[in-house]
């Protein structure tokens, strides 16, 4: 299977140093530009996910293309937790074909992209 990523607004979530859901829901929080009202819970992030209206600014249009890092410490830390969040991240990628999670398995957000497959420096 194939996906067209090109042109989506890259956002990184950097999970480095996350021990726990709150510091996931507060790096999701940051990463996304949330509102203060997000509550912070996995339905919260769900429907945050799935709501283009509080994407961040631009990925509505072109698509979000959310790249979380730095997750397996985490992973390993607290499995049952990492095991919900990839649901959640799952199903809200499954409702809308214009949000894609992608897992990186290594390197370094300094190396994203605001756009796939360019960088500032194109």
């Amino acid at each position: 299977m194939t996906y067209e990523l090109t042109n989506r607004r890259v956002v990184p979530l950097d999970l480095d140093g996350v021990t726990d859901k709150a510091g996931l829901m507060d790096r999701c929080a940051r990463a996304l530009a949330l509102p203060d009202w997000f509550g912070r819970n996995w339905d919260a992030l769900a429907d945050s996910l799935s709501d283009r209206t509080v994407w961040p600014e631009g990925a509505d249009g072109r698509g979000l293309l959310l790249v979380v890092r730095g997750w397996r410490a985490y992973a390993d830390a607290r499995p049952q937790e990492w095991a919900t969040a990839q649901e959640v991240f799952a199903e809200a990628a499954e409702r809308d074909p214009a949000l894609t999670v992608a897992l990186a398995v290594g390197g370094s957000a300094e190396h994203l992209t605001d756009q796939a497959g360019r960088s500032d420096r194109d």
